[in-house]
């Protein structure tokens, strides 16, 4: 018994150094403009720009394929901030700031039909079927695309109020 737990032990500890030293010598640089992006967007990666992720819309901000504006949640504060990074110019007048929001279930309206929560990226609408659904406001990113799906139009947004538990001091601006 103790030869096994030795063996195994000895077997761990030697496969973790060979890790760690391929991790050192084998290790790829990222792009360090698209890390700074990455640190600047939201990180819900909630897939409202049409990429997998904001590490994936930042990739395609850096090499071209997508505008600065493509982060809904990001707003113009955000695409203004990008640009800047990027030495872009960009125009902000046709973008709506709404802030965040999140989906609201009517219940009265509600028939259970369960097309909303089939088409919701981060499972925030919980709910059976024939039964009211609700959604969950910490797992809701705002994409409204529950809203398009319903057909009773029991969906709808609305600002995310301001509570203590999800008040976020607002990042420095630099001068």
């Amino acid at each position: 018994m103790i030869a096994a737990i030795l063996s195994l032990t000895l077997l761990g500890a030697v496969l973790g150094i060979v890790l760690g030293v391929a991790n050192k010598f084998l290790q790829v640089e990222g792009n360090p403009v698209v890390d700074e992006l990455i640190a600047m967007m939201p990180g819900s990666n909630c897939g409202q720009c049409g990429f997998p992720g904001c590490s994936g819309a930042a990739n395609a901000i850096v090499d071209g394929t997508a505008a600065p504006t493509c982060c809904p949640p990001g707003g113009k504060a955000l695409a203004a901030a990008i640009a800047a990074k990027l030495g872009l110019s960009v125009d902000l007048s046709a973008m709506s700031d709404d802030g965040p929001k999140i989906a609201v279930v009517a219940e009265e309206l509600c028939i259970g039909c369960c097309r909303c929560s089939k088409v919701c990226p981060t499972d925030a609408l919980i709910g059976a079927a024939k039964q009211i659904h609700n959604v969950l406001r910490e797992a809701c990113t705002g994409c409204s695309s529950c809203v398009d799906k319903c057909p009773t139009e029991a969906l709808t947004m609305i600002s995310t109020p301001v509570t203590i538990q999800h008040w976020v001091m607002p990042k420095p601006v630099a001068a």
